[in-house]
């Protein structure tokens, strides 16, 4: 797969459905640094559009595991199972230059 090139730091839009929205404000831990940001996305359609670094990306990624694997209900974990994936396929779409190789 080849990845875009982008600055270190350089903000990439990442979009979300409202219920994906509510899934990381109402049940992960992820502070306001990062939730701040879906607050005031961009409604385009049927989707919200945030603005996320990689590294906050990244980070906001291991909440949504985090939550992902220490919920009892299944179905709920299937929906951040989903927003999961679907994240981080997008932040693996871009290069900064800064992925560290796995020893």
């Amino acid at each position: 797969m080849r990845r875009k090139r982008i600055e270190p730091g350089e903000l990439v839009e990442v979009a979300f459905t409202v219920e994906e929205r509510g899934l990381i404000l109402d049940h992960t831990l992820a502070g306001p640094d990062l939730t701040g940001r879906l607050s005031i996305a961009e409604v385009r359609g049927n989707k919200l559009v945030a603005k996320f670094t990689l590294d906050d990306l990244d980070e906001l990624i291991g909440y949504i595991a985090a939550e992902a694997n220490h919920t009892p209900e299944s179905k709920f974990e299937e929906s951040l199972d989903k927003l999961y994936g679907g994240l981080k396929t997008t932040m693996e779409s871009y290069d900064d230059g800064q992925w560290q190789q796995a020893f």
